[in-house]
């Protein structure tokens, strides 16, 4: 309710004060708005009570204007003497006074405006003929106190156009809620509202965005007759568009008797803001087949907006063109609007020929202009743009923060914050989060600790969902586990907010942790925290990473149920999960049921297809990719090379080519990561001679991931010269690596150099360097059995260890002799057999004999590649026990059947 003062300050204490006066009764919308029933189809106080409940006086997150001396106490008495400056004479104001007040307002001369007052009052104008224009003319000033009191002045003889005046005065000046109540004022009076008064409390709950007032003043305007009036009836479409009722807009929209280009543009814009983009073109084609509106610029902008929204470039450019014709184009918000379009629709030599054009720019332009650089990734430039900018605020530092993270530059995103904090910037929650965000892809923990601190220090990270979130984010991407469970699980709320559990949910994935990640999503704190297509892409790439099949089948039914099927980023997780979960089939079936394909759709069912080793399937694809159109990337590219190591035929010729056109046709460098994996099919081809060849002819120095390919497929070849030469390069560039130690004790104990292996071993322990332990694991009854060599911690390792013995035994009988070679400790023969018999996969495998039924496939999920004797092992054991068994290792799916390997034994 609102109380007995009718704004909320006190009068400054220049005028005298009034003699103590009792407050008027509290006002409410029932007490004003007596309706009967109108025969109107929208929802009015049918469904609504009309004993409104207005919102508090005081209104956080809003500067107000400076305090003015008016309240409902005032109003109700009359003014004390000194206030009566005027006198009831009726000779009328004369026209200079009207043009000085306009020409006040034309060019913001408050003076002037003062002086024609002053004016007024000596030749003892009549105030009820001069009072309108005098407060307008102070409203659109900023004089909101002098408003005022020459409104008090009136409060003798009002009318309804001085009172409609104030309403939309104190409206569009910020003060919603005292022109709600000078409205109710107006219906305890005998003065009945115009036109012009509803637009004005429309105004007011447009701001406010109460729609259940809305709701009563609008069964008002049909009581009373107003709803043909068109400027009523765009108010109204405005105050529903806001409040996100597009039914209630259409439904306006189609029975305004009369359509001005305001109507036209309103429904435009909200039809624009649900993401309706297709639908909002077509209302502008409608638009222009009306023969008497035009587009004006609010129309163009909207719409260009659209065309950008949709992608729709022929639109844009269509829309681009009818400006030029109509005379808009050099407009500045115009122009705004195209620079947003090209950036996304077009190139950035068109953003820049237009920005070039313009003959004025404004802060906008400017920050539009750095965010086109940011989008097509040239980042140095963006940041030259920002150094010429003639004037900065808020909005253009964190447009340029913005963009470093989302080009992967966290380090710089951090240094031009501290330049921030050091200008004594504002910094807003916006700002902030940015800026932990920036932390986050740093992967630093020391800056991670100090930004953290920052930001409690300023107040922030309490109860605040976003800033939380991204604090909880930036923890699990800088090993903060510990500290993000702790902010994460510190409160109810922070378990039951969205935002919160999805972050918790990837950074549980984020760190190798896929069963707590599971696990929290399952155990979702209520119905009512939404399941957005973030926590669903998490959970499928946990369950594609895990092997988990049948809760990833699960998960799909889920995003079926919600709605997110048509994602185009849920559709593309749904088709790895299905392929690294072992089911290629389904995965090609969601990726032929997708209704777009981007580049990422294409790549992960190619890469589908190479887990499976089917070489041939991917080219395949390949090929229909090339002709339905979409631009290959650097991912693209390497998968299709890596194919030609996968097929039935020898086909390196078409590789070469590929690889050696890849600049001419797609326009992408040969990056380390291609070479390698041209390597790796050469290897393949047993073309070790070419490699090298290659290395020779590389424009730059090779990195790691290159030298482990070569060093692989010299293995895989028996090419010991190759190999030492390849460990050699992998040790100089990676000598800080834990895998590089792990590379060099393992080649020491190949060749039977036990001490230098220990010593190896030994430096590796003192500077904390862990080699990742192989692990197995088969899920069964929805959990996850892992397994590492011998390893006696499962419940059943007694009858796992027992069944082992016994398939050992018997495949010995058919031929198996264990390879005691792969055992890189300084044992006796009869304890490598031991280490041997008891790997993680082995163990796996047995495990899976033992709880799976008769006849079913077992499926076991392995964290590195296995060994030979392991794979050795496994293809007796498909002949003892006449069953499948397929492995996925770090290289892909082993399909062990009948004493064969899907692999034809190389991985």
């Amino acid at each position: 309710m609102l109380g007995a003062s009718f704004l909320p300050w006190s009068p400054p204490p220049r005028p005298p004060p009034s003699p103590p006066h009792t407050s008027p009764p509290s006002l409410t919308p029932s007490s004003l708005l007596t309706l009967h029933q109108p025969a109107h189809p929208f929802p009015t106080h049918q469904n609504h009570s009309l004993h409104h409940q207005s919102p508090s006086l005081s209104l956080p997150n809003k500067p107000k204007p400076p305090p003015i001396p008016f309240s409902a106490q005032i109003l109700t008495n009359p003014l004390p003497q000194n206030h009566a400056t005027s006198s009831d004479t009726d000779g009328p104001p004369t026209e200079s006074h009207y043009n000085l007040l306009r020409t006040s307002v034309r060019y913001n001369d408050v003076e002037l405006a003062k002086a024609v007052h002053a004016s007024a009052l000596k030749r003892e104008e009549p105030k009820t003929t001069l009072s309108n224009a005098l407060v307008s003319a102070y409203l659109k000033l900023g004089l909101t106190t002098d408003a005022v009191r020459v409104f008090r002045q009136c409060l003798s003889c009002p009318d309804v156009v001085l009172y409609s005046t104030m309403i939309s005065g104190l409206a569009k000046s910020g003060y919603e809620l005292e022109a709600v109540s000078l409205f109710f004022r107006m219906r305890k009076t005998e003065i009945e509202p115009n036109e012009f008064s509803f637009v004005a409390i429309l105004t007011a709950c447009n701001r406010l965005s109460d729609l259940e007032l809305g709701f009563q003043v609008h069964s008002l305007v049909v009581k009373m007759g107003y709803v043909g009036f068109t400027y009523v009836s765009n108010a109204l479409m405005g105050l529903y568009s806001k409040c996100g009722r597009l039914d209630f807009v259409l439904q306006v929209f189609d029975e305004m008797p009369e359509r001005d280009v305001v109507s036209w543009n309103t429904m435009i814009a909200a039809v624009v803001k649900e993401s309706m983009y297709d639908w909002a073109i077509e209302l502008f084609r409608d638009m222009q087949r009306v023969d008497e509106f035009s587009a004006d610029r609010f129309t163009l902008s909207t719409v260009l907006v659209a065309c950008a929204g949709g992608r729709n470039w022929n639109g844009g450019r269509q829309v681009h063109a009818h400006g030029i014709r109509m005379g808009f184009q050099p407009t500045l918000n115009v122009n705004n609007a195209l620079i947003d379009f090209y950036t996304k629709c077009g190139s950035i030599r068109d953003v820049e020929t237009l920005f070039e054009s313009m003959p004025v720019k404004d802060i906008i332009t400017w920050t539009e202009m750095i965010t086109a650089y940011m989008d097509f990734g040239l980042v140095d430039l963006a940041s030259e743009t920002f150094d010429m900018m003639p004037e900065k605020n808020c909005v253009s530092y964190n447009t340029l923060l913005a963009g470093c993270c989302r080009n992967g530059e966290g380090m710089r995103a951090l240094g031009l914050f501290c330049k921030m904090v050091e200008k004594g910037l504002e910094l807003d929650e916006f700002t902030l989060t940015i800026v932990i965000n920036a932390c986050g892809l740093s992967t630093d923990m020391k800056i991670s600790e100090q930004v953290h601190g920052f930001v409690l220090k300023c107040g922030f990270g309490a109860n605040n969902n976003c800033i939380e979130s991204a604090l909880i984010d930036m923890c699990t991407r800088c090993g903060r586990m510990d500290e993000a469970e702790k902010m994460f699980y510190q409160g109810l709320d922070n378990v039951s907010c969205p935002i919160n559990w999805t972050s918790m949910i990837c950074g549980y994935s984020r760190n190798g942790k896929l069963e707590e990640a599971i696990s929290l999503f399952c155990n979702r704190p209520s119905e009512e925290v939404v399941v957005d297509e973030i926590a669903l892409a998490t959970v499928l790439g946990v369950c594609g990473a895990l092997g988990y099949h049948v809760f990833g089948k699960q998960i799909h039914c889920l995003a079926l149920k919600i709605g997110l099927l048509n994602d185009t980023g849920i559709g593309n997780t749904l088709t790895s999960m299905y392929c690294k979960c072992g089911n290629l089939e389904g995965g090609i079936k969601i990726f032929d049921m997708m209704s777009t394909h981007d580049t990422v759709s294409w790549n992960s069912v190619m890469g589908g297809h190479l887990l499976h080793r089917q070489g041939d399937g991917a080219l395949d694809l390949w090929s229909k990719m090339e002709k339905a159109g979409p631009r290959p990337d650097e991912d693209t590219l390497r998968l299709v090379i890596s194919a030609y190591g996968y097929t039935n035929s020898n086909l390196v010729e078409k590789c070469r080519i590929l690889f050696l056109s890849m600049r001419t046709t797609y326009d992408i460098e040969p990056t380390p990561e291609l070479y390698a994996s041209f390597v790796g099919v050469l290897g393949f081809w047993d073309l070790l001679e070419e490699a090298e060849q290659l290395i020779n002819s590389m424009p730059f120095e090779p990195n790691a991931t290159f030298w482990r390919a070569l060093l692989d497929a010299g293995r895989i070849s028996l090419n010991t010269r190759i190999g030492a030469m390849a460990a050699k390069q992998i040790l100089a560039l990676e000598p800080l690596d834990p895998s590089t130690y792990v590379l060099v004790a393992n080649l020491y104990s190949a060749s039977g150099r036990w001490q230098c292996a220990e010593k190896t071993r030994e430096e590796m322990r003192k500077k904390g360097f862990r080699k990742i332990p192989s692990r197995s694991w088969i899920i069964n009854e929805n959990k996850v059995h892992s397994f590492y060599t011998r390893d006696e911690r499962h419940f059943q390792s007694r009858d796992i260890y027992s069944a082992i013995d016994v398939l050992i035994l018997e495949c010995m009988k058919s031929g198996y002799a264990p390879d005691t070679s792969f055992v890189l400790q300084d044992v006796e023969e009869y304890q490598k057999k031991d280490f041997l018999y008891y790997h993680s996969a082995k163990l796996a495998a047995t495990y899976g004999l033992l709880t799976t039924k008769r006849g079913e496939p077992i499926r076991v999920m392995k964290n590195v590649a296995i060994c030979r004797d392991c794979h050795a092992f496994l293809k007796f054991v498909s002949v003892v026990v006449r069953r499948e068994i397929i492995v996925r290792d770090s290289s892909g799916f082993h399909v062990f059947s009948k004493g064969q390997c899907s692999c034809k034994d190389y991985w």
